[in-house]
């Protein structure tokens, strides 16, 4: 019989019968790792135990111990188990598709009642039921024709236009069975539903959702699930969602009355008095690091003729996020296309090619806070976080090929202490290559891709992979934040272009007096000023550092006779460079207290007879619980100190 050769992990090969199953391999190893085997990896291809490996290849035999394949088969098999258990509840209901999400899955439903949280309950101890009953889990492969006609057969056309979608290039057709269940599914499973374990899953939400994402089609009812490899990881994600809930940025902005979004402009912020203090405190933060760092500031238009976007490359490649407007002006023969730039790269290419560029110019390093508008879909946007008309802290640098490297790596320094000024010591690096969508050919890419790798590397830092994710013009680093929760955060980039000058015909004159292309470097520290505001908020809870909280402090009187104490105190601190209010409502202090705690405000005097006597104020720091008592003079110099910006101390 024909053979194949394996190459496991440590190097070492065995022969095995063609067409021999991981199950086989593993249980050809030893019979501990046959029982313990939940899938393979085949030449990097995450493989069944039950299917056939037919050619010479690489395995590796993955078990529960692994974690990333581990729940990728518990959260498919997740999917399979529940949408058994929604037929066995209701036998009409028709199963559509359910893949795999990050933490979990959805699976679509065809019912005509809605699914109500009592049922969800049901579903759940349905599912435990069938995961009790370690039903086998097998998969056979059909042709097309045979997929159909069983599926036409039972009534399902969902699956029969499933079938029809899988494109005919002679992949297999995978039919799974977990029990007498059947679904079609391109696997890999777990093979028996024992295997799932019954305490770390849970069912999360219903959703509306239309067949196969189409608003002409049926309207489906989703199902979201997470699971999880055990109880305690399950405990720890639906405990870090109640904290999440809690630090929602627009819970947060309604209760500090920052922000408002509506209908009548969608993806776009209407900033509060409040919410524009931490806008612009931020700002002028970065403009005086910058300035720091030996970046000039410009500021460029925010509507472009098309004409420039097409020699960039951006109406080619990035057109259908971008918001197009036709002016009709008068007496033109044709209409004049415009479109509201999504990013700042192209003009800040064309202020370089103002003037002659010298070798002596470079490395220039060019800022805008410039405003971009980038259309979003609808059920994309989430609060300022994700929004269509936004602010980038963004920056070119026009610099030789090598000056790349130290550019690089005074980006990092210049980020770090950014982002530990903003609270966040660590942050990982990407290096995310060439996507297939781009701009340049492979030879330009190579070269790209292997200066700023040589650059991160010469930088002390051996960055994570993130294959396929760079821009269309050029390779980039990514910078991600984690919060105090646990979620991660891409915010800063710096990426390399070789391409945008060229497209552009930006030069400079070398020191052979010949004209050279400049290399651009890209780089953003926030990424939007929008959506970092909403990081720092959920970060922070809304308590954010003292510097940056819109409103600082709040002196409050107890009593009437303190009002002009109240003015005083005030005066004192604003004349020190704090943002301070008075509350001298006709209300109890216990009000003033718990009105100003809702809306973050760090610190809330509170004045009556007694230090009025004394000059002094009895002083609640949000979150404690406890009051002190500070002399005028002291709390002025104290909240002065906390006022002042970190760059500034």
């Amino acid at each position: 019989m024909a053979q194949v050769s394996l190459t496991f992990p440590d190097g070492s090969k065995r022969d095995f019968d063609k067409g021999v199953t991981p199950a086989a391999v593993a249980e050809g190893i030893s019979k501990s790792l046959g029982k313990k085997a939940i899938s393979a990896l085949v030449n990097g291809a995450h493989y069944d135990l039950q299917w056939p490996i037919e050619a010479d290849a690489e395995i590796a035999i993955n078990t529960m111990a692994d974690d990333a394949p581990a729940l990728e088969l518990i959260r498919h098999d997740c999917a399979h188990i529940m949408a058994r258990a929604v037929q066995e509840l209701w036998p009409d209901v028709k199963v559509t598709i359910g893949p795999v999400i990050d933490n979990g899955w959805y699976y679509d439903f065809d019912r005509a009642e809605p699914f109500t949280p009592e049922d969800l309950g049901a579903i759940e101890k349905k599912m435990r039921e069938i995961i009790n009953k370690r039903d086998p889990v097998r998969t056979e492969v059909w042709s097309r024709a045979d997929a159909i006609a069983h599926y036409e057969a039972n009534g399902e056309h969902y699956k029969v236009e499933l079938v029809n979608a899988i494109p005919d290039d002679g992949q297999p057709i995978r039919m799974y069975w977990h029990g007498d269940w059947q679904d079609l599914c391109r696997g890999p499973h777990l093979q028996h539903t024992g295997q799932v374990p019954g305490d770390a899953f849970k069912l999360m939400s219903v959703a509306g959702a239309y067949w196969r994402g189409n608003s002409d089609n049926a309207m489906l009812q989703r199902i979201y699930g997470v699971a999880f490899k055990n109880k305690e990881d399950l405990r720890k994600y639906l405990n870090m969602l109640e904290e999440a809930a809690k630090r929602d940025h627009r819970k947060l902005g309604r209760e500090m009355d920052l922000f408002h979004m509506q209908e009548e402009a969608p993806g776009q912020i209407f900033w509060h008095p409040n919410g524009w203090k931490i806008y612009t405190t931020l700002q002028d933060y970065m403009r005086r690091q910058q300035q720091k760092g030996g970046y000039v500031e410009v500021n460029t238009p925010q509507v472009v003729d098309r004409k420039l976007w097409e020699k960039s490359g951006h109406w080619e490649k990035y057109q259908e996020n971008m918001f197009i407007v036709e002016v009709d002006e008068e007496h033109a023969r044709e209409k004049a296309v415009n479109a509201l730039k999504p990013m700042n790269c192209p003009c800040h290419v064309e202020i370089f090619k103002v003037g002659l560029k010298s070798y002596r110019d470079l490395p220039l390093r060019m800022a805008e806070f410039g405003s971009c508008a980038r259309y979003e879909p609808s059920g994309a946007l989430h609060g300022i976080m994700r929004v269509r008309g936004f602010t980038q802290d963004d920056a070119h640098i026009f610099a030789t090929e090598e000056q790349i490297a130290s550019e690089c790596q005074k980006f990092i320094d210049f980020l770090s202490e950014i982002y530990r000024d903003l609270g966040f010591a660590k942050f990982d690096i990407l290096f995310s290559d060439r996507p297939d969508m781009r701009a340049g050919s492979d030879e330009v890419w190579d070269k790209a891709e292997g200066a700023l790798l040589a650059a991160t590397r010469a930088a002390g830092i051996e960055p994570k992979m993130n294959p396929g994710e760079g821009a269309f013009y050029g390779p980039k680093l990514e910078f991600s934040l984690t919060d105090a929760i646990g979620r991660v955060w891409q915010c800063g980039t710096f990426q390399v272009d070789f391409v945008l000058p060229e497209r552009l015909d930006a030069t400079y004159i070398g020191q052979d007096g010949a004209k050279h292309r400049p290399v651009m470097l890209h780089r953003a520290c926030l990424g939007s000023f929008e959506r970092f505001i909403g990081i720092l908020i959920e970060e922070h809870a809304g308590k954010l550092p003292f510097w940056l909280a819109p409103r600082q402090v709040v002196v409050a009187s107890i009593t009437s006779d303190a009002d002009a104490y109240v003015a005083e105190v005030v005066d004192a601190l604003v004349k020190a460079g704090v943002r301070a209010e008075a509350d001298v409502r006709n209300e109890k202090i216990n009000y003033k207290v718990r009105e100003h705690s809702l809306g973050k405000v760090p610190v809330i005097l509170a004045v009556g007879h007694r230090e009025v006597e004394e000059r002094t104020v009895s002083v609640r720091r949000l979150g404690e619980k406890q009051t002190s008592m500070a002399t005028l003079d002291d709390i002025v110099a104290e909240l002065k100190g906390a006022a002042t910006p970190p760059d500034l101390k």
